[in-house]
C-alpha cells in the first residue's frame, strides 16, 4: 500500500539512527513501498537529493553524466545514493522515473513541495506554485551531511555536468553510517 501523500511538515523529517534524519517515507519505486532498514541501505554512502523532471530536456541530458559520476564515484569506493525528487506531472512518472534511474523518490505531493520550499529549487513551471525566491531551478542536487543537513549544492542547471566536480565526495561528514 503506498504511504499517504498529506503528510504535515512536522512530519516531513523522522530521525533515523539518532541524530540523522531523511525526508519520511523513503520509497522504493521497483516495489513501491517505503524502504525498510534505511541505516543499512545507506550506511558508508554518500547521500544527496535530485531535484528533476522526466519532461525536462535539460535533466535528461544531464542524468548520462550524473549516472557516470555515481558509478565512477561507486568504483573508487565512494558510493552515492541519490534520492529522486520530482517536477514531475503525477505520482505516476515520478515513480517511472525514480525507477528508471534506480534512485529511491519520496512520495509524490505534499513531501515534494516541502523538499522543494525548504531547498529553495524548483521547475520553472512550478513558479506560480512556490513564487519566484528559488535559488535554482532543476536539474540540481543537494548533497547532505550523515545528519540529514544540507552539505553541498551541485548547481546542474546552471553549470551542467561540470558542477558535479563541486561535489565533495571525500568529506568524512558527507559519509553515512560514520562516527567522524
Amino acid at each position: 500500500m503506498r504511504p499517504t501523500t498529506t503528510m504535515a511538515t512536522s512530519k516531513l523529517f523522522s530521525s533515523i539512527a539518532g541524530s540523522s534524519s531523511l525526508p519520511q517515507p523513503i520509497i522504493d519505486p521497483s516495489t513501491g513501498e517505503e524502504v525498510i532498514d534505511l541505516d543499512e541501505k545507506l550506511k558508508d554512502k554518500r547521500v544527496a537529493l535530485y531535484f528533476t523532471a522526466g519532461w525536462c530536456p535539460m535533466c535528461t541530458s544531464f542524468e548520462p553524466a550524473l549516472m557516470s559520476f555515481q558509478q565512477n564515484a561507486k568504483d573508487a569506493g565512494k558510493p552515492i545514493e541519490l534520492i529522486y525528487i520530482s517536477s514531475d506531472r503525477n505520482e505516476e512518472t515520478n515513480i517511472k522515473r525514480a525507477s528508471q534511474l534506480n534512485m529511491y523518490t519520496v512520495p509524490f505531493g505534499d513531501q515534494t513541495a516541502e523538499l522543494k520550499k525548504k531547498y529553495k529549487i524548483w521547475a520553472g513551471s512550478e513558479t506560480f506554485q512556490f513564487g519566484f525566491g528559488r535559488r535554482s531551478g532543476v536539474p540540481a542536487i543537494v548533497v547532505l551531511d550523515k545528519t540529514g543537513e544540507e552539505l553541498a549544492f551541485v548547481a546542474a542547471e546552471s553549470q551542467g555536468a561540470k558542477a558535479l566536480a563541486t561535489w565533495p565526495l571525500d568529506e568524512a561528514l558527507g559519509i553515512w553510517g560514520t562516527k567522524n
